[in-house]
């Protein structure tokens, strides 16, 4: 079982010559949690010819390791694959410049892990290769950090951690300034790791940053995307903060936001979205990509809104979006796009958080939009909304039910990624929180 690769001789024969003794590989789980080893080089280069033999309840698992009620218990958790994919090649700046690959999961039988989001992403790109276009991609994300360490946040049971800065200091070079050396470890981090950043700001709330990463094909970006949330929290644990992507932290302040860019391409690199005919330069061909994400949204938000405290973003501020809408280069709905020139008319679509799996989220959008241009969908006046569901579990259940969804995904991950996020409903539920015990304990 070869790693998916060109001819990487050089590359190998850098890493056996290399005084270092460590690789690190990884893939991430339905959550977007990357999932790896730090192995010895000598057994890297056995893993290259075979594969990462690797336990599939890292599919099994939610976010804090919990088994979910799959029933697939009983068969034991076999080993499941991790083929490596040499293209990601990498060096790890925070551990002495050791190289870092990315790969993706298959089964025994060598086929594609129905339940991997990367393997998801790479059917998704190769459909819309073969309808005869390119995709480019671009990722934003907003965070917030916290004057807090693993233990702290353990100590005092996640409650009222402590961002780095207090107040509302969106786009302030004053407030950027007084932290220059967290800066600096992060935009040297993503330089060194490959992940090329655009810009980097202070955004409006507590302790919380946006960074915005250079487009590229779909793949890349999502992998970029994974590797850029796992590059600044390692930034942070440098000078003792937490990073944290949740989607909202505090009912008081802004949600965190993931925003993605996309754009098509022809098979000549001229632009699929461009019509300088156009009052507003949209061809009508992207018209009916942004009707196709229109369409599909609100049966694929779960995509997007994966986790419980996803969809408490919604309406946290005036450019968070509140239903299926799209406008003309407006931040207050799901699809904004954006008019430009031949290289840089786009879709932004701003239904994610930052708590988003970059690869489901990437998949949707493009899945989304080819269903437009393949159905010849009509794109509806600014006005036309498609309401969201409201909660993860009326997304899920929207999700299911939806012909749509498995058209898109197949009815195999359909259900998988169904059952996943139905579990975290019923985790929620199952949850006291300090809410009810404020509202109900004494006066009940």
């Amino acid at each position: 079982m070869p790693a998916k690769t060109k001819d990487y001789a050089g590359l190998l024969k850098d890493i056996r010559a290399a005084e270092g003794h460590k690789v690190q590989v990884a893939g991430t789980d339905i959550d977007g949690v990357l999932r790896g080893r730090f192995i010895h080089k000598d057994h890297f280069l056995k893993v290259v010819e075979q594969g990462l033999t690797i336990s599939d309840i890292v599919f099994r698992w939610d976010s804090n390791d919990q088994c979910r009620s799959t029933g697939t218990d009983r068969y034991g958790y076999p080993d499941v694959t991790l083929v490596l994919d040499m293209a990601t090649c990498r060096r790890l700046p925070w551990a002495q410049g050791a190289p870092f690959f990315l790969g993706d999961f298959e089964d025994r039988q060598e086929n594609p892990l129905t339940t991997c989001p990367r393997q998801l992403l790479k059917r998704i790109v190769d459909r819309v290769y073969k309808a005869g276009f390119l995709a480019q991609i671009g990722t934003e994300f907003e965070w917030v950090n916290f004057e807090e360490t693993p233990s702290s946040l353990n100590s005092k049971r996640f409650k009222d951690p402590m961002p780095i800065s207090s107040g509302m200091f969106g786009y302030s070079l004053v407030r950027s300034g007084f932290f220059q050396e967290y800066l600096d470890i992060i935009m040297n981090h993503l330089e060194d790791f490959d992940v090329p950043l655009e810009s980097i700001h202070f955004e409006s709330g507590p302790g919380m940053l946006e960074g915005s990463l250079a487009k590229s094909d779909p793949l890349e970006a999502a992998d970029r995307a994974v590797l850029f949330k796992m590059a600044v929290k390692k930034s942070a644990y440098q000078l003792g903060y937490v990073a944290s992507f949740i989607a909202r932290w505090n009912s008081d302040y802004p949600g965190c936001c993931g925003h993605i860019h996309q754009s098509l391409l022809n098979s000549d690199g001229s632009s699929a979205f461009y019509d300088q005919s156009d009052h507003h330069g949209m061809s009508s061909l992207f018209k009916s990509y942004v009707a196709g994400v229109n369409h599909c949204l609100p049966d694929i938000l779960v995509m997007f809104a994966s986790n419980i405290n996803s969809y408490k973003r919604f309406g946290s501020d005036p450019r968070t979006v509140l239903d299926g809408s799209w406008g003309i280069d407006h931040r207050g709905k799901a699809m904004r796009v954006i008019p430009g020139d031949k290289s840089t008319t786009r879709l932004e679509v701003r239904a994610a958080g930052s708590d988003m799996n970059p690869y489901l989220a990437i998949a949707a959008c493009l899945a989304a939009g080819l269903y437009g241009i393949e159905n010849n969908l009509t794109l509806k006046d600014e006005d036309h909304t498609r309401d969201f569901p409201s909660n993860l579990m009326t997304a899920v259940e929207r999700f299911q039910g939806s012909d749509i969804a498995c058209e898109l995904f197949g009815e195999d991950f359909v259900n998988y990624y169904s059952e996943t996020r139905m579990w975290e409903w019923e985790q929620s539920q199952n949850s006291v929180t300090d809410w009810e015990l404020k509202r109900y304990l004494e006066i009940i």
